[in-house]
């Protein structure tokens, strides 16, 4: 199968990529972790095919995220539990988002007016989705869900970092700046908020000839340090941002990690 691959640094990379994808789709949910492969018959030195090809998934889908022509995604929330209309169920809407993280956490406007924020506060873990398409959405191109927590920093006068993701957010939303924070014309009280992702599922296309099914995290969180390395600058010349400030209390990780490796046994 690799043979028909030319022998060129350039063009072998690609070549792979391609050649797997039939071998990755099973045209079902698949579930990898870092140790798993497919087989001595299908690794090149010692090292997992799987792994290496979702290395290129998890580019692609950081890609779809981080240069979004809009910076908008489908953001999906649960009603809570003692919702006196829909209690449990699901709700979703279209959710502004920048890319202000070295590692893929998205910067949010937090308005707890909000039918969305409403359900996150309402909900222990701060739990969400959002969804990102390729442009101009279709059947067969690539498309991601991100599932994760929200970090809302109440503390206005203490929020981390505060005036660089205020600029990287303005830089993509310019239409928001009636809405931070800290402006006193706002018609609504609004907080800054953060998206911590922890499961990544990707949809390449059809089922029958991509990739369909969940990418580890660490390869998520570190797909574009291969695009721009020491650019401080990151990505579409938006600055990234350490986080300097955790998840209140557990990690999104922490809280959920048991349950999540029970659930898909990694």
């Amino acid at each position: 199968m690799f043979s028909l691959c030319p022998r060129t640094w350039q063009t072998l990379s690609l070549c792979l990529l391609l050649t797997l994808f039939p071998v990755l789709t099973r045209g079902e949910e698949t579930v990898f972790d870092a140790g798993q492969t497919f087989g001595s018959d299908r690794s090149i030195g010692g090292e997992s095919l799987t792994y290496f090809a979702l290395g290129y998934l998890a580019l692609i889908s950081r890609k779809l995220v981080d240069f979004s022509p809009d910076s908008v995604g489908t953001f999906a929330t649960v009603f809570p539990s003692d919702h006196p209309d829909f209690p449990g169920e699901p709700f979703s809407l279209q959710q502004y988002y920048a890319s202000c993280h070295h590692n893929g956490s998205l910067a949010l406007l937090f308005l707890p007016i909000s039918r969305h924020s409403k359900n996150i506060l309402g909900s222990t873990n701060h739990s969400a989705s959002l969804s990102v398409a390729s442009p101009n959405p279709a059947a067969w191109k690539p498309r991601v869900s991100l599932i994760g927590s929200v970090a809302i920093f109440q503390d206005v006068a203490n929020t981390p970092d505060e005036d660089e993701i205020a600029a990287c957010y303005l830089k993509r939303h310019p239409d928001a700046v009636h809405w931070l924070p800290k402006d006193k014309r706002q018609p609504h009280i609004a907080y800054w908020a953060r998206f911590d992702p922890y499961a990544i599922y990707f949809v390449g296309g059809f089922g029958s000839s991509h990739y369909i099914g969940y990418i580890p995290l660490e390869l998520y969180q570190t797909a574009l340090q291969s695009v721009s390395p020491g650019d401080p600058k990151g990505v579409a010349g938006r600055i990234l941002l350490g986080q300097t400030q955790a998840y209140p209390g557990k990690t999104p990780s922490q809280t959920r990690r048991k349950t999540y490796r029970e659930v898909y046994q990694l």
